[in-house]
C-alpha cells in the first residue's frame, strides 16, 4: 500500500507544483468560514503571526530577553515529538503574558547543555538563504557552503569538521532522517534540497554525543527540522534575480474535517555566474494533513522533490593563475546531476494518564546520478576521468517512542524509552567511469540491504531546586548485506556498540546555570567497506576490510546566563575524540582507514534584543583539530576551519520597514597534514531589505555576497593533470569560488 502512495508521487512533483497553484487559493477561501477567528497576522520578517485556530503553540518557547523564572522537571504533558532531541528534564517556563517568538529559544531551564536549542521560524524567515541548505548554518557555530551544483548535498562545517555532505551530523525534516548511509556519493550525504523553508516552524539543535535519543551520524551534533502542522499565513511568492534566477511558492493550510490540510508547491530554476550555466531546475511538492495538538494528535504527510543541474566543480588554481579558465569557468563542461526523492510519513501521540505514547514511522524513494570530474586526464589521458555515482534505494522506519512521570521521593522524574529502526534497500548503489556522462567502465556496481535498530533509555530528573540531571544508555545493532559486481566484495556483516550518556546542570543562581555533559557515540562505516577483499579496479590486489562502527567520545562544560538584561549568552568548552576516521572513498570504490583524532574548542553564543524591533546574534567559535597518534606526515586534519563567526543585525517593522545584515566568517584551514598548504579564511556578507505595503503585501530585495568577494566556498590539495596546461600531474590547490554578488528581488502576499 505504501509502496502505490510512493509510485503515485512519483507522477512528478511538476504536477503537484501546478496543481497547488491553482488548489492553494481555492481550499484556504473553502475553509476560510470554519477557520477560528483570530487577529490579522502581520507580515512574518516584522511581527509576529499569531498561529491559526487549533495549533498548537511550540513548547519551550524564549524570547530575547524574556523574564525567565526558575525553571521546574517536565512533565509528560510537554514532552517532545518522539524523533526529536529535546527530551530533557528542563521545562518551559515563560508566563502566560510573556513575548515568546524570538531568533532562538536558548532561555535558562530550556535545554541540558550550553550548546543545544531552538532556531524559530522568526530567524529563519527574516534570514537570506543563497540555498535551502543554508538554514543548518543557523545552528550557532555552522557554516555552509557548495563544491559543485546546488542540486547537490550541501558542504557542512561544525567543530573542526569538514563534514563534506553529513558525515557526522544527523539532519531530520518532519521526523524523517536525511543522512544515508552506504551512499554512492559519501557515507552520511545529506541533501536537503527538497525542503521548503516557508514550512519550517522550528529547528532544535544539539551538539555532541550526550542524548540517548542521537545514533549514528550525530557525533558533532544533529538537527530536527519541524514543519508547521498549520501554516500561520497562507502565502504565494515570487522571486526573479541576478543570472536567471527565478522562484514561485505557494502553500496554504485550509481546515479540513478536524485538522488542516497544508499542500504546498515550489519550482525555481538558476544558472549561476558560471561560464557553464548551472540550468538548474527544481521541482517540490508538499501534502501534509495534522490534526490535534502536541499531548494528543497526529499528522501524515507526503513529499516530493526532483532536480537536475550542470555542475562547475572545483578547478585547479594553476589552470586561472595561467589563464586557462577564469574563475568561475570548468575543465570538465558535462559534470552535473539528478536527483528525486518522495516520501510518506506518519507522526502521531497519545496521552494514557500521565504517559504519553508516539511514533513516527516513513518510508523513503530516493534517487541520485551524480557526474564529477576532480582529476581531469590524470588517470585517462584519453578519455579523461569523469565518474558516475549512482544510488538507488527505499528507505523504511519506525521509531516508537513512551515516555511518563513519575517520583523517587522528592524528585520529579521524566522516563524515556525509544526504539529506531531502519531498513535501507540499496537497489544499486554504483560506480562508473564515464564521458561526456556516457558510461564505457563499470567500477563496481552492488546491492545493498542494511538494517539497523537502535534502543535508548533516559531518564531526567529535577532533584532540587537548583540540580537537575539526564541520563542515557542506548545500544544499536548493525546488519549489512553486500551483493557486488566484483564477487570477492560480496558478503554480510554484523555489529553492535553501546553508548551511555550523562549531564548534570546546576542553577540557576542569578539567571545563571551551568552544564557538564558526557556521552559516547559512535559513526558507521559504508557497507562496501565491511566486506571488500580486492581492490574494484583490480581484484588481484587485496585489501582489508574496516570495522563496521567506530567509537567516538565527547565531552563538554558550559553555562548560560540571563543576568544582563534583554541578553542571553552561553559559554561551552568542549573536547571529541574518534578512534578511527574511517571513510569508503566513494571516488575509487574502495576503502581507507585514516587516523585517530582529537578536537577542542569553545563556542561563545550571544542573543540580544536591545529594542523591540532590534536583534543582534553574534557568534564564535574556536577549534583545535589534531590527528592523535604519531605520524611523519603531520598532525594536522585537512580541511578543519580553525574558527566559524557570524555576526546578524535584523531590524523589524521600523514604519513599515526591514532588514537585515549578517556577515559570515570561516577561518584558516590546512589543506595537508604538515599544515605547509593552507585554505584563506573566507568573509561573505548578505543583507536584506524589505517594505510591507500592507500587513499581507511586502517587498523584499536581498543581495549576496554583498562587497563581491573574490573569495572561496572550499579548497583542496591533491594531484591533478590538465593536458596543455601544466607539463606533467602535480599536487596543487583546486578551489571552488563562492558566488558573485547575487541580487534576489522576492514579492510576498500572505491570505
Amino acid at each position: 500500500m505504501l509502496i502505490n502512495d510512493i509510485r503515485a508521487a512519483r507522477a512528478g512533483a511538476r504536477g503537484v507544483f501546478v496543481c497547488a497553484l491553482v488548489v492553494c487559493p481555492v481550499l484556504a477561501a473553502w475553509g476560510q468560514e470554519d477557520a477560528a477567528k483570530a487577529e490579522e497576522p502581520q507580515p512574518s520578517t516584522t511581527t509576529d503571526p499569531p498561529p491559526k485556530a487549533e495549533q498548537p503553540q511550540p513548547s519551550n518557547q524564549a524570547d530575547q530577553g524574556a523574564k525567565t523564572a526558575e525553571p521546574r522537571p517536565s512533565t509528560v504533558d510537554q514532552a517532545p515529538k518522539a524523533a526529536q532531541p529535546r527530551q530533557t528534564a528542563a521545562k518551559e517556563h515563560q508566563s502566560p503574558d510573556t513575548e515568546v517568538i524570538g531568533h532562538y529559544e536558548t532561555g535558562v531551564g530550556t535545554t541540558d547543555s550550553a550548546s543545544a536549542g531552538t532556531v524559530t521560524y522568526r530567524r529563519i524567515d527574516s534570514t537570506p538563504q543563497l540555498r535551502p541548505g543554508e538554514v543548518l548554518q543557523l545552528v550557532p557555530g555552522m557554516a555552509v557552503t557548495q563544491h559543485s551544483g546546488d542540486g547537490k548535498a550541501n558542504q557542512y562545517f561544525l567543530r573542526g569538521y569538514n563534514l563534506d555532505h553529513g558525515t557526522d551530523f544527523a539532519i531530520w525534516v518532519d521526523g524523517m532522517p536525511v543522512n544515508l548511509p552506504t551512499h554512492g556519493h559519501g557515507q552520511g550525504y545529506a541533501d536537503i534540497n527538497f525542503m521548503i523553508p516557508e514550512l519550517i516552524q522550528g529547528m532544535d539543535f544539539v551538539k555532541g554525543p550526550y542524548y540517548a535519543s542521537e545514533g549514528d551520524f550525530s557525533t558533532v551534533g544533529a538537527a530536527h527540522i519541524r514543519y508547521w502542522d498549520v501554516l500561520p499565513e497562507n502565502i504565494a511568492l515570487a522571486t526573479i534575480g541576478t543570472d536567471n534566477y527565478w522562484r514561485a511558492l505557494a502553500a496554504a493550510s485550509p481546515k479540513l474535517g478536524e485538522g488542516h490540510l497544508t499542500i504546498a508547491a515550489e519550482a525555481k530554476g538558476y544558472d549561476g555566474p558560471w561560464v557553464v550555466p548551472q540550468e538548474l531546475e527544481a521541482y517540490k511538492g508538499v501534502l501534509r494533513y495534522a490534526q490535534g495538538d502536541t499531548a494528543n494528535g497526529f499528522s501524515v504527510g507526503l513529499m516530493g522533490y526532483k532536480a537536475t543541474w550542470n555542475s562547475t566543480d572545483q578547478i585547479p588554481q594553476y589552470a586561472v593563475d595561467n589563464g586557462y579558465i577564469p574563475r568561475f569557468g570548468a575543465i570538465d563542461p558535462t559534470d552535473g546531476g539528478e536527483t528525486e526523492r518522495y516520501s510518506l510519513n506518519f507522526n502521531g501521540r497519545k496521552m494514557f494518564g500521565n504517559a504519553q505514547a508516539a511514533v513516527d514511522a516513513y518510508i523513503i524513494r530516493y534517487k541520485l546520478d551524480l557526474w564529477s570530474n576532480f582529476t581531469y586526464f590524470l588517470d585517462n589521458p584519453v578519455q579523461g576521468d569523469q565518474f558516475q555515482q549512482s544510488d538507488d534505494r527505499t528507505v523504511y522506519g519506525i521509531i516508537p517512542t513512551f515516555t511518563w512521570g513519575n517520583k523517587l521521593g522528592k524528585a520529579d522524574m521524566v522516563n524515556t524509552i525509544g526504539l529506531q529502526a531502519r531498513y535501507d534497500d540499496i537497489s544499486k548503489v554504483a560506480l562508473y567511469s564515464t564521458q561526456g556522462r556516457q558510461i564505457w567502465d563499470t567500477t563496481r556496481e552492488d546491492s545493498v540491504k542494511q538494517l539497523s535498530v537502535g534502543l535508548y533509555a533516559q531518564n531526567a530528573s529535577q532533584w532540587n531546586s537548583w540540580f537537575r540531571t539526564l541520563l542515557g544508555l542506548r545500544y544499536d545493532d548493525y546488519h549489512f548485506d553486500v551483493n557486488s559486481s566484483v564477487p570477492e566484495n560480496s558478503g554480510t556483516k554484523d555489529a553492535s556498540i553501546w553508548s551511555p550518556k550523562a549531564s548534570l546542570i546546576f542553577g540557576p543562581w542569578y539567571k545563571t546555570e551551568y552544564f557538564i555533559n558526557g556521552g559516547y557515540g559512535f559513526h558507521s562505516n559504508d557497507a562496501r567497506g565491511t566486506t571488500i577483499t580486492v581492490e574494484p579496479k583490480d581484484p588481484t590486489v587485496p585489501v582489508p576490510s574496516v570495522d563496521p562502527l567506530v567509537r567516538t567520545k565527547g565531552g563538554e562544560l558550559g553555562l548560560r546566563t540571563e543576568i544582563i538584561p534583554n541578553l542571553q549568552s552561553s559559554l561551552a568548552l568542549w573536547t571529541l575524540t574518534q578512534d578511527s576516521e574511517l571513510l569508503f572513498v566513494g571516488d575509487a570504490g574502495t576503502t581507507e582507514p585514516s587516523r585517530p583524532s582529537r578536537r577542542q574548542g569553545i563556542e561563545w553564543i550571544n542573543y540580544y534584543r536591545p529594542l523591540p524591533w532590534l536583534f543582534i546574534d553574534a557568534e564564535l567559535a574556536l577549534t583545535k583539530a589534531r590527528f592523535s597518534d604519531d605520524d611523519p606526515a603531520g598532525d594536522y586534519i585537512p580541511g578543519a576551519p580553525n574558527a566559524v563567526a557570524t555576526l546578524a543585525v535584523t531590524v523589524e517593522n521600523i514604519r513599515k520597514w526591514f532588514g537585515m545584515f549578517q556577515v559570515r566568517y570561516i577561518g584558516e584551514r590546512p589543506l595537508i597534514e604538515d599544515n605547509s598548504v593552507r585554505a584563506d579564511s573566507s568573509t561573505i556578507t548578505n543583507a536584506r531589505i524589505g517594505y510591507a505595503f500592507t500587513p499581507k503585501i511586502r517587498l523584499q530585495l536581498d543581495v549576496f555576497n554583498l562587497f563581491n568577494v573574490a573569495t572561496n566556498d572550499i579548497s583542496y590539495y591533491y594531484e591533478s593533470f590538465v593536458p596543455g596546461v601544466i607539463p606533467a600531474p602535480e599536487n596543487a590547490v583546486h578551489f571552488h569560488p563562492a558566488e558573485s554578488r547575487q541580487f534576489r528581488l522576492t514579492f510576498v502576499y500572505n491570505f
